[in-house]
């Protein structure tokens, strides 16, 4: 789903975050974003996801620009899923009726229609045989893949990624990433938020850098990485990748 941003401007009381954004996500995309902690970045796509509110500019998503009308704001938000740095999973349910929750009281399919969507998502994320387990009796790792599943479940357009494996141990990172590749491999639309420069450099078609509230830089992989223009960018994949 495209994606178009114009002119963003956001505030916390007095502290300017987001700074004159303007940005394209074109259909079938895979765009990711990094910088400094407190650059703006997770504000972007939260903003995009309807989890913050912004005081300038505009968001399209899919052609239909956000608050002129609400009954289209909402039908083109739920074109997005969104997973998050904390899993955000319901304790209390098992891997199956977490999935299955939203497509039930949202969409009010059948229980048998809504597990065989949570069944087919999580076979997608490779932990099919944990469909009756509760969260807490899982790894980190695993438990990333149920919130990627469940986002899925819903049929996104757009899948927004919040540094989704920066709660997670080293050795559980990968299993975490392989499932975002494959799913950039099936030409979803992405927009990430990630230090996980690796995953950049292979999946990434654009990637953004932005300081201090804004986009600083925006270049393919292969020219971020080898050549980046601005002196910003520079020093912090020269922290980073050093």
């Amino acid at each position: 789903m495209a994606t178009e941003i114009s002119g963003l401007n956001k505030w916390y009381g007095s502290f300017h975050v987001l700074k004159d954004i303007d940005l394209t996500v074109a259909a079938g995309s895979r765009i990711v974003i990094c910088g400094p902690s407190g650059s703006g970045k997770s504000t972007l796509i939260r903003c995009i996801n309807g989890l913050e509110t912004y005081q300038g500019g505009s968001i399209a998503l899919g052609g239909v620009k956000l608050g002129d009308n609400a009954k289209e704001t909402t039908l083109a938000r739920r074109d997005t899923g969104m997973v998050f740095q904390s899993f955000n999973l319901f304790p209390h349910l098992t891997v199956l009726s977490n999935c299955t929750l939203a497509l039930r009281r949202v969409l009010k399919m059948s229980r048998r229609q809504a597990e065989d969507i949570a069944l087919h998502y999580l076979e997608k994320v490779r932990i099919p045989e944990q469909a009756k387990k509760y969260p807490a009796q899982l790894s980190g790792g695993q438990q990333q893949r149920v919130a990627i599943a469940r986002a899925l479940c819903l049929s996104p357009r757009l899948m927004l990624f919040d540094e989704p494996t920066s709660a997670l141990d080293p050795e559980m990172i990968k299993e975490v990433l392989d499932v975002m590749v494959s799913l950039a491999s099936e030409g979803m639309t992405m927009l990430c938020v990630t230090h996980e420069m690796g995953f950049a450099r292979e999946v990434a078609d654009q990637v953004i850098f932005m300081d201090q509230g804004r986009i600083v830089e925006q270049a393919r992989p292969d020219i971020f990485f080898g050549a980046p223009s601005h002196a910003r960018a520079q020093q912090f994949l020269e922290k980073i990748l050093h």
